[in-house]
């Protein structure tokens, strides 16, 4: 009987192990494919000045990792690329990096810029109906603006980085029975004359629902506003919006 009931109890340690596991330590990761369409643009002073820019696909690529410990917050780590580039006929004189260019010119503009969000959180309400997390965010933004006339040999670079300290903020709903759910995540800054905000909400459905492995599709809706002022000489009034499809997998 001894050895029965050892070996019950060892059989339930290996069953329910794994679970326990997942309860203690979590992770997901998630890639987005992101249709944004750009407006605003840049300049080397307060005066800036507006281009056109073609509607680009970028991608979108996360990790966190979610545990129980007291006062530890959890860590989730975003990087998204912000590429973009297009033509505009100059109305007025523009300079940038000491470069000149008179009006009626044509000029080539290429942006190629990441932002990779850094975020500290906390889950102050986790259960199967409601998910709400608090904390800050630390986004890196890092790129390169080039300006090169479209008929001509003049063109000119400027690299620009920086950390800018967000608060953070996301909210998750499940649908009961359906595998269908809600969200709504965002990161904002209001700081003088700077304004970054970043806002994403989506609808959800988990196909997939394992005790190993959740898989989960998105499809929403995200908005990045990038109003510098002075970073690296550089200031900007850039609009980042669009739709966007994901994939999600919770371990």
């Amino acid at each position: 009987m001894k050895k029965s009931l050892l070996g019950c109890a060892l059989l339930a340690a290996v069953v329910v192990a794994p679970v326990q596991a997942d309860t203690l330590l979590g992770a997901y990761v998630g890639a987005q494919a992101w249709n944004m369409g750009v407006d605003g643009g840049f300049s080397n002073n307060e005066s800036v000045t507006n281009f056109s820019f073609d509607d680009q696909t970028n991608g979108s690529f996360y990790v966190a990792l979610e545990h129980p410990v007291p006062l530890i917050p959890n860590i989730k780590i975003n990087r998204t690329m912000l590429d973009t580039a297009g033509v505009t006929t100059l109305t007025s004189t523009f300079e940038f990096n000491d470069e000149v260019y008179s009006a009626n010119t044509d000029l080539t503009t290429d942006i190629e810029m990441t932002g990779t969000d850094f975020i500290l959180y906390y889950e102050i309400l986790d259960n199967d109906l409601v998910s709400i997390d608090v904390g800050i965010n630390g986004k890196y933004i890092d790129g390169t603006i080039m300006v090169s006339e479209t008929s001509g040999n003049r063109m000119v670079s400027e690299d620009f980085s920086g950390v800018i300290p967000m608060g953070y903020a996301k909210a998750e709903v499940g649908l009961p029975f359906t595998g269908l759910g809600l969200y709504a995540e965002g990161s904002f800054l209001a700081l003088g004359d700077s304004t970054v905000s970043d806002f994403q909400a989506a609808i959800t459905y988990s196909f997939v629902e394992t005790l190993a492995l959740d898989m989960t599709l998105q499809a929403g809706y995200r908005s990045m506003k990038v109003e510098l002022d002075d970073l690296d000489d550089l200031y900007t009034n850039l609009d980042f919006k669009g739709v966007f499809v994901g994939l999600e997998f919770d371990f």
